[in-house]
């Protein structure tokens, strides 16, 4: 025979049980969004590099843009001299300073040209991985809005639980209810069957003397090791 509170203790019990796992699940979602917010970030970042790469690439080819028309001017400024002079050294000197010049032209050309081809590559990158990254940031914005709205679910749930588990403590004497609550801070759950001589919570052996106890249902009796009310199946 089990004592008579053992029913509504292992009411109180469930309640509480449900009301700590809403609440754990309540506490975890302001650290699940910033995960999924640090997602974002990620892959807003990884776009803007991605976008920094071609951007400076695009710049490198001005800057190359503007050298090759700088050393145009003086090549035909060169050129012109070199059409107006009379002396032999003059003209032999202009000469010397135009192949240099077409030369360094040939080489920014050259220059142009292959970061031409890593723009284009770099463009092709982008294009695609902005794709991929966009696509990731819409799933990740989704998860926020399907957290928010948990969020708030949970929070409607929690104050109804709350509200069942104070129903609950109602039908339980202020001694049993000091005992669950002492209890309660330590384990859960707060009432275990004995199974076997032993506590179904801890599953250590209780003592003669309790398990007497607990089968005459009389007084709550609690195990030895862990302090859990304990009780018989009837």
């Amino acid at each position: 025979m089990r004592h008579p509170a053992i029913d509504s203790l292992l009411i109180l019990q469930d309640r509480e049980q449900n009301r700590r796992s809403l609440t754990r699940k309540l506490e975890a979602i302001p650290g699940e969004t910033r995960v999924v917010e640090n997602k974002i970030s990620a892959e807003k970042n990884a776009i803007e590099n991605a976008k920094s790469e071609l951007q400076s690439l695009e710049s490198r080819k001005k800057m190359l843009e503007t050298e090759i028309g700088s050393a145009e001017d003086k090549l035909a400024k060169y050129k012109t001299q070199q059409a107006l002079v009379k002396k032999n050294d003059e003209y032999q000197a202009l000469g010397h300073e135009i192949e240099s010049t077409e030369a360094a032209i040939s080489e920014l050309e050259g220059q142009e040209l292959e970061v031409m081809f890593e723009i284009d590559s770099a463009r092709e990158r982008f294009v695609v991985s902005e794709k991929s990254l966009r696509e990731n940031i819409a799933e990740h914005e989704q998860k926020l809005a399907m957290l928010a709205e948990r969020k708030i679910n949970l929070a409607a749930e929690l104050k109804t639980a709350e509200q069942v588990y104070s129903e609950a403590r109602e039908p339980v004497s202020e001694r049993f209810l000091r005992v669950f609550d002492r209890i309660a801070k330590r384990h859960l759950p707060v009432c275990a069957p004995i199974q076997g001589g032993n506590c179904s919570g801890c599953h250590l052996k209780v003592s003669g003397e309790n398990e007497s106890v607990a089968r005459k249902g009389e007084e709550l009796a609690t195990c030895d090791q862990c302090g859990r009310i304990v009780w018989f199946e009837s």
